[in-house]
């Protein structure tokens, strides 16, 4: 099997440094389990427990993503902070947010992004090491259908460097990983409106951001309108790059998919196999990440298969399948959209959500075994 050494050499043919594609791979083992982090939330929770994410209005928080190490500074977000988009405007009508909110780890609350209609920010958020951010739309329409979308690329000061579009790769991005080795990087790309998943290959210099290529590399997963989500479909994604796999949340089909060969497919591999399969603790899974121990950690929306006594959970399961843990961000139905993980100070591991029903942050930090 390919390593991610391998995938980055072949697909950009260049030699490159190999410390920087391992040191990506690596994040760490002994994982506590989320139930165990969870037992007291005021010693593991590093900002308020309910940090607004109301800023100029928008509501319906949908990503989450934290600002890596080396970002660089004097922007408006930096190291550390926690980045937020919404997905509805004042209005509350889904599809019309405009804003990122950046949010410092004491809770410090500033304005990011103020786009320019129509938009309607999603889970597709994430941020680049020097100094950029991107983030997918989905806007709708006056009848409230929603439209194509596109990526917008921003720089570490909310400015759009580009706009990126392409009515069959990017045909409604839902959320979004990012994998970066030096200059370059590799983003994957879940399309809600066609039940695919894209990856675009990028160099990235601290002036400028180069689209190589884009590349269909999974397909065939379920979507369609949904009356409490507006649309389901593929959501989530995780990337592994020590064993060149993606896995998938996808919600419609109540399944967690691994598809192989993702750094280096030049077409689709279909669907991929089903990791994760769960009637019990899989309710529309949204959110997907991998944790250092190596599990993956996934956001129950409630769209599909909801189950009254289990609500808005964060489900922590194996990659072979096996259930580990779970605990519930909201008593509420609805209210787990995006999460992201961040590994931090040794033994420490931050893991931020965001509550789309009370529109708000919490970022817990986790201590290792």
């Amino acid at each position: 099997m390919a390593t991610a050494v391998d995938n980055c050499e072949k697909l950009f043919a260049k030699n490159l440094p190999h410390l920087a594609c391992v040191t990506a791979a690596i994040v760490g083992f002994g994982f506590v389990s989320l139930d165990r982090a969870r037992a007291d939330d005021t010693k593991n929770q590093i900002l308020p427990v309910q940090t607004s994410t109301i800023l100029k209005g928008d509501l319906n928080p949908y990503g989450v993503a934290f600002v890596p190490a080396g970002f660089p500074t004097g922007g408006a977000t930096g190291v550390g902070d926690v980045l937020v988009s919404n997905f509805n405007a004042k209005s509350n009508v889904q599809g019309t947010g405009t804003t990122i909110v950046s949010v410092t780890p004491n809770g410090a609350r500033s304005l990011f992004f103020n786009g320019t209609p129509p938009l309607g920010l999603t889970t597709a958020l994430g941020a680049l090491t020097k100094g950029f951010v991107i983030v997918g739309n989905l806007p709708t329409d006056k009848n409230g259908a929603p439209l194509q979308g596109s990526l917008i690329i921003l720089d570490k000061n909310g400015n759009v460097v580009t706009t990126l579009t392409d009515a069959a790769l990017l045909d409604g991005p839902w959320d979004l990983t990012i994998f970066e080795a030096g200059d370059l990087a590799q983003v994957f790309v879940s399309c809600v409106l066609n039940g695919t998943v894209t990856r675009l290959d990028l160099t990235v210099s601290p002036t400028g951001v180069t689209v190589r290529d884009m590349v269909e590399i999974a397909s065939g997963y379920e979507f369609g309108l949904n009356t409490a989500a507006l649309v389901v479909g593929p959501t989530g994604v995780a990337y592994d790059p020590q064993t060149d796999i993606l896995y998938v949340a996808s919600t419609d089909d109540n399944k967690i998919y691994g598809v192989p060969n993702a750094g280096s497919a030049t077409s689709s591999s279909g669907t991929g196999a089903v990791i994760y399969q769960d009637n019990s603790h899989l309710h529309g899974p949204l959110g997907l990440v991998i944790a250092p121990n190596g599990h993956l950690i996934s956001s129950q929306g409630d769209a599909i298969n909801p189950d009254p006594a289990h609500q808005s959970e964060i489900v922590e399961f194996t990659k072979s399948g096996v259930f580990v843990s779970q605990f519930a961000l909201d008593s509420t139905i609805g209210a787990a959209f995006g999460i992201a993980i961040e590994p931090g100070d040794t033994g420490v591991v931050d893991f931020a959500a965001v509550n789309d029903a009370t529109n708000a942050l919490s970022v817990f930090e986790f201590t290792e075994n």
